[in-house]
């Protein structure tokens, strides 16, 4: 769960920031498959030019290099987007997690993305729109991950997958 993590996190890096390697050394026991590709492009993320992630980034590499069964990776996605832990999703919060991820992607990959996905709001757009909701309505658990697992489109756009 999330608090563990919070815990392990702030135990392993009491300045608020980890490193590749300590990354590496509290997640592999975790994440016995990391991607090395999604950690790579992780901690090449433009919002730190130290190398190193601070915790909701953490998170998200957690997140992107997981592999596993699809509902689980949706839950965890889900529960990373419910910021205030209510059981619903705002498009506020998703933007949030959705700009974060967005962060992730390499400048030249940006670049190629269908002007429908080609930053973090037009994709919050796009995921409201699939799931028809209103600028403030919200989304269920259940429903987020049934129409996430439905639609291969709307699963590109709350993660990263980096090219090999």
């Amino acid at each position: 769960t999330t608090n563990n993590t919070n815990c392990s996190f702030q135990r392993q890096c009491p300045d608020g920031r980890i490193s590749r390697a300590e990354f590496e050394k509290i997640s592999g026991p975790a994440l016995p498959q990391l991607d090395p590709q999604g950690l790579a492009h992780a901690f090449r993320s433009p919002t730190n030019d130290d190398g190193t992630l601070d915790f909701r980034e953490y998170i998200i590499a957690l997140h992107l290099t997981s592999s596993g069964k699809t509902h689980l990776k949706l839950e965890w996605a889900f529960s990373l987007f419910d910021v205030d832990r209510n059981g619903e999703v705002s498009k506020s919060e998703v933007l949030e997690i959705i700009t974060a991820i967005f962060k992730m992607i390499p400048a030249e990959e940006q670049k190629l993305l269908p002007e429908d996905e080609n930053s973090p709001q037009k994709r919050a757009d796009k995921l409201w729109a699939f799931f028809n909701k209103g600028e403030n309505d919200k989304i269920a658990e259940a429903e987020f991950i049934e129409g996430v697992m439905k639609n291969d489109a709307i699963m590109r756009l709350i993660q990263y997958e980096p090219k090999k």
